[in-house]
């Protein structure tokens, strides 16, 4: 069994490029959650029991609602610095999927992934879901209307799963939806366990990067100036204060405490669960019934059948990959996207499935601003996720051929510079500037 190590400046921890500061971001926004999320737990009460509502929000005095609503409320307007920290931590949560998803796609394009880092891969994978999920539970707490959607959809997605649906609803939800259990259920594996788990998914990854070091690229004009850690944390501190203080999001008093029966109009989910509801609206309404049970592949398919094989191709894409193209050795050095133009053809693919389905979420909206038939915009995206990818992998698989093929016509005949010379004889032609001269002026 022969141990392959970094040598050299394969084997260093620090990063010397912008790219590498999504895991940094990502490590930091979930510090800012850690600690925003602590002041919250002193003033929140995960209780569904209904009380009337004494807070000083007028338009709701003396309405029926949950102790949970009512202590987001208190939360909002009537504890010092509690709406800025909601704020803070609910900005925090929409940053980190998306710091996640960044290094997910850096990775990926420049083959971060394969020996010796499939296992570090897999750590960025369950950290995405793992914060979805997290996002999810914390987004159930404040028992608002928006949450309250969100329980109908998990409701429905629960019963739609064969055979066992209507018995694990009834265990979710305590025997009747909403039930007075999914809140405080929530709660607690929003606080200890999923945290937890990201914490021990952050200590892994950072242990396997002093063990392997960082990747790095060929060329050292792609290098950036280094941020150190604590500036780049009082950065993304700073930004997140300012979002925190200057954009308004999730006003509940605006929504209203959560009645089942009720609905509330242009409610969209947070940006990583987009793509679940875009799947959900355009899926056709189909419910064959086998063995005599019926079948709501209306939900279950785009719920939990596409989310589940589009993670589970992305998890294994490393051995995928080795398998296809038989490279099964140690990489330290990164590709540029262009000379891999497969897997780069296979992400642009992969980024306009779920892009797609992100937009798709808004069907409704597009409709109403461009003026134009709900059910057009539907049958739009239903045929854009089956040919928008495929029309994407071909254009950047030629676009990737194109560069590579452009770059070694200059590394021969030099570089087009549009400057036209005139010969002795009176003839005109093009100066063409050596590829070397190139590289060291980009390198300057």
């Amino acid at each position: 069994m022969r141990l392959h190590l970094p040598t050299g400046s394969a084997r260093r921890t620090s990063a010397d490029h912008w790219t590498f500061l999504f895991g940094q971001i990502a490590v930091y926004s979930f510090v800012i959650l850690l600690v925003t999320g602590a002041f919250l737990t002193f003033f929140y009460d995960p209780d569904m029991t209904r009380t009337p509502y004494r807070g000083s929000y007028e338009p709701l005095r003396g309405l029926p609602v949950s102790q949970a609503y009512a202590s987001t409320m208190d939360i909002s307007l009537d504890t010092r610095g509690g709406l800025l920290m909601r704020q803070i931590h609910h900005w925090a949560a929409l940053l980190l999927p998306a710091a996640i998803a960044c290094q997910l796609l850096r990775m990926f394009f420049t083959g971060a992934f394969r020996r010796p880092r499939v296992l570090g891969w897999l750590v960025w994978v369950a950290l995405f879901v793992l914060a979805m999920v997290t996002g999810v539970t914390g987004g159930l707490l404040p028992d608002d209307m928006l949450s309250g959607g969100t329980l109908g959809l998990i409701q429905s997605i629960t019963l739609s799963i064969p055979f066992v649906g209507t018995e694990l609803a009834d265990l979710v939800f305590g025997g009747g939806f909403p039930g007075d259990t999914v809140i405080p259920a929530a709660y607690w594996l929003h606080i200890t366990l999923l945290p937890l788990a990201m914490a021990g998914l952050f200590l892994l990854r950072r242990r396997l990067v002093r063990r392997n070091g960082h990747t790095r690229f060929r060329q050292a004009a792609t290098a950036a100036p280094r941020a150190t850690s604590a500036a780049m944390f009082l950065f993304t501190c700073g930004v997140l204060a300012m979002l925190g203080t200057l954009a308004q999001i999730n006003p509940i008093w605006n929504y209203g405490p959560y009645r089942p029966g009720d609905i509330t109009a242009g409610a969209v989910p947070d940006w990583y669960m987009g793509f679940l509801d875009g799947a959900i609206r355009i899926m056709p309404n189909w419910e064959p019934t086998v063995a005599g049970h019926p079948l709501t592949l209306a939900v279950l398919v785009p719920a939990l059948l596409v989310p589940g094989a589009f993670f589970t191709v992305l998890a294994a894409y490393p051995w995928l990959e080795r398998r296809l193209t038989g490279d099964g050795g140690v990489h330290h050095l990164l590709d540029r996207p262009r000379d891999a133009a497969v897997r780069t053809a296979v992400g642009a693919a992969g980024i306009t499935f779920y892009g797609l389905l992100w937009a798709a979420s808004a069907n409704d909206q597009i409709a109403v601003e461009f003026h134009l038939s709900l059910f057009a915009v539907t049958w739009f995206f239903r045929v854009a996720v089956l040919v928008g990818p495929l029309l994407a992998y071909l254009v950047v698989h030629r676009m990737c051929l194109g560069l590579v093929r452009r770059e070694r016509e200059e590394a021969v005949h030099g570089r087009e510079t549009g400057r036209i010379m005139m010969d002795p004889a009176g003839g005109f032609s093009e100066i063409h500037e050596p590829a070397e001269v190139r590289e060291l002026t980009a390198a300057r």
